[in-house]
């Protein structure tokens, strides 16, 4: 009913943690420069470091973590460190790997997925839930799509939260990254394979977010940096629920436009969120989530009928809901992106709270437009 293989641990700051997991030479640490200089370059670690963004900004491609991986190929290494938002994180899962000669074959199963190194994690955002979960996620440019490899080799054997790292976030990734991890909260509520273990999980996420985000919109983004800890433990609590019960359509439909159009995870999942979640509460009002509607609006001082006029009314705070064809998408796609998501995302769409139709489907990237 429910599992949690990797251990949690929790440090104040980087010093401690590299004190206490004695990184040294035979540890490979991939990271980015913003993160490097200022919490790990004093320290004057022996480790072999990697700066991602050397290889390309935004979200991993096969075509990125293949370059990484030739240029370290001769590395010799026994652990991979992680210290990083979702890009780093999701890079980092395929080289505990060991060195495989194309990249793509491992998101595409044609190898077989084994875990070679040790794999420690450390979020320096506070939305994916990656530390905790089996997934990665890369767009395979020449499939114009991004595919999830899903595999227990991949899970890290230790996640470690330290919100000292949290401070230089700058607010616009902090908000995505946080309403990201309250879709997989309430996704993961709502799945189908959803145990009442993994929904304590989901619960105890929405019960530290929804009053945060209360308060960045009454005091403002500053207000976040008293709230680092509770923040990045509600994205753990989330991705340790989503990693049980899984995401649904919210991800699966938001995959092609960030394919395609590059839009970042957190921003494409939130163009979805509201819009499939009053779909669903159509579709079946008395299920599961009668109860999430309920527990949501208690919070926001609503009633379950209003809820996601609420939800979507406090996160247009943080950031704005636009239409899809802002971003670059044509309306000729709609049709496109309904076939692909159907195609290729079976994975989380066998995760909808209830079914959706190829036509169902077409008329959300419609409607959203």
């Amino acid at each position: 009913m429910f599992t949690v293989k990797t251990n949690i641990s929790q440090f104040d700051t980087f010093a401690e943690f590299a004190k206490a997991f004695e990184l040294g030479s035979n540890d490979l640490v991939i990271t980015q420069s913003f993160i490097y200089e200022p919490y790990i370059k004093p320290l004057g670690l022996p480790c072999t470091f990697v700066m991602q963004e050397k290889y390309g900004m935004g979200e991993p491609s096969d075509e990125m973590i293949q370059n990484i991986m030739n240029d370290n190929a001769k590395v010799e290494y026994n652990r991979v460190v992680a210290v990083g938002g979702g890009t780093v994180i999701d890079i980092s899962k395929i080289f505990s790997l060991g060195h495989l000669d194309n990249v793509t074959d491992a998101f595409e199963r044609k190898i077989p997925i084994v875990k070679k190194k040790q794999l420690v994690i450390i979020p320096t955002t506070c939305g994916t839930g990656s530390e905790v979960t089996n997934i990665s996620i890369a767009e395979l440019k020449q499939r114009h799509t991004k595919l999830g490899l899903a595999d227990n080799a991949i899970l890290a054997d230790d996640a470690v939260l330290i919100p000292e790292l949290l401070k230089s976030l700058p607010f616009k990734p902090y908000a995505f990254s946080a309403i990201d991890a309250l879709i997989h909260a309430t996704e993961s509520y709502l799945s189908p394979k959803a145990t009442p273990y993994s929904r304590m999980f989901s619960v105890e996420a929405i019960r530290l977010i929804i009053p945060i985000f209360c308060g960045i919109a009454k005091e403002g983004p500053e207000y976040r940096l008293e709230h680092l800890e509770e923040m990045l433990r509600a994205s753990n609590y989330a991705g340790i629920a989503f990693g049980n019960a899984g995401c649904g359509a919210v991800h699966a439909l938001s995959y092609p436009l960030g394919g395609n159009y590059h839009v970042p995870h957190g921003e494409s999942n939130y163009q979805f969120y509201t819009h499939i979640f009053k779909l669903y509460t159509q579709k079946n009002p008395n299920g599961a989530i009668k109860d999430l509607n309920k527990l949501m609006a208690d919070m926001l001082g609503t009633t379950p009928e209003n809820v996601y006029e609420a939800l979507e009314q406090l996160l247009n705070n943080l950031a704005t809901k636009r239409p899809l064809h802002e971003f670059g998408m044509k309306e000729e796609e709609t049709v496109a992106f309904a076939d692909n998501v159907i195609a290729t995302q079976q994975r989380l769409l066998n995760n909808n709270y209830t079914p959706f139709s190829r036509d169902e489907i077409v008329k959300i990237y419609k409607d959203l437009f």
